[in-house]
């Protein structure tokens, strides 16, 4: 697995399939099982953090809402893909967009599903949805990583040609060998911005301050995808865009001005909440 460190490999040298488990006909594939660990990690993590003194809600509350945000990424990821990453494809068929274990799921998307289930689910249970939207980036990245981690197993979503020893020779790619990108979003996006979020919460005042976790990580996610995607080779359909940016990147820039805005403004939301 680690082969590329030292020297250009083949992908297919490494012996990795992008099904977990076959049982007959039926196949679970390593994509599903990180959405599904990431959901179910991230719902026992956030069970500790309602553990702290004023907490924003139950763990009763927490395990209804774990349905809303379930669905939340569902729909919000394959319908964000859909409409700007491949709706060429969608138009000309429409059943297609059923068929979700063929892959096209838009991260940003899955942001946004996410989003509106916090914003109705917080208004249903009158609680606070800055507050839950907090313990949400709390975890958030776990699901990340695993996805990261799911693309490379699958071999796809590869980088931009390399000319470097730890470069990785893709399938489907053509014959250059390619930053393992994928990586570097499982490193970055995972674990850092994780080990960030988590030492904020358990270490620092920051919960206390609604929006602001939830602040750090829309930067912080911007940043590292805006920085990546100049590794990450741009989806074939898309290529550059005619402002010179990606799609990954251009999504990144409304949720790094809502995330330092969410930033800027946190001690004057902690103030009002004290008063």
């Amino acid at each position: 697995m680690l082969a590329f460190l030292h020297q250009v490999v083949d992908f297919t040298t490494l012996g990795l399939s992008p099904v977990a488990l076959q049982v007959g006909p039926l196949a679970l594939r390593w994509y599903s099982l990180a959405y599904i660990g990431g959901i179910l990690i991230g719902w026992w993590l956030m069970t500790r953090m309602l553990r702290t003194p004023d907490a924003p809600m139950t763990t009763v509350q927490l395990d209804e809402f774990i349905t809303w945000a379930t669905l939340g990424v569902i729909l919000g990821g394959r319908i964000a893909y859909v409409i700007f990453y491949d709706p060429g494809k969608f138009a000309a068929d429409p059943l297609s967009v059923f068929k979700l274990w063929e892959g096209g799921m838009s991260f940003h998307g899955g942001v946004a599903g996410v989003l509106i289930a916090i914003a109705l689910f917080a208004r249903q249970q009158k609680i606070s949805a800055l507050c839950l939207l907090d313990l949400v980036a709390c975890v958030q990245p776990i699901g990340q990583g695993l996805g990261r981690l799911a693309n490379f197993v699958n071999g796809e979503l590869w980088g931009r040609p390399t000319d470097g020893t730890w470069g990785i020779i893709f399938p489907d790619a053509g014959p250059e060998a390619r930053h393992p990108s994928q990586l570097y979003e499982f490193a970055l996006e995972g674990v850092i911005l994780f080990a960030i979020l988590q030492f904020l919460f358990w270490r620092t005042p920051a919960r206390r301050y609604p929006g602001l976790l939830a602040g750090v990580y829309g930067v912080g996610y911007a940043v590292v995808r805006t920085i990546v995607e100049n590794y990450r080779e741009p989806d074939r359909q898309l290529g550059i865009l005619s402002t010179g940016l990606t799609m990954g990147q251009t999504l990144s820039l409304p949720l790094f001005l809502a995330g330092a805005y969410l930033i800027v403004t946190a001690r004057g939301r902690r103030a009002k909440a004290a008063n």
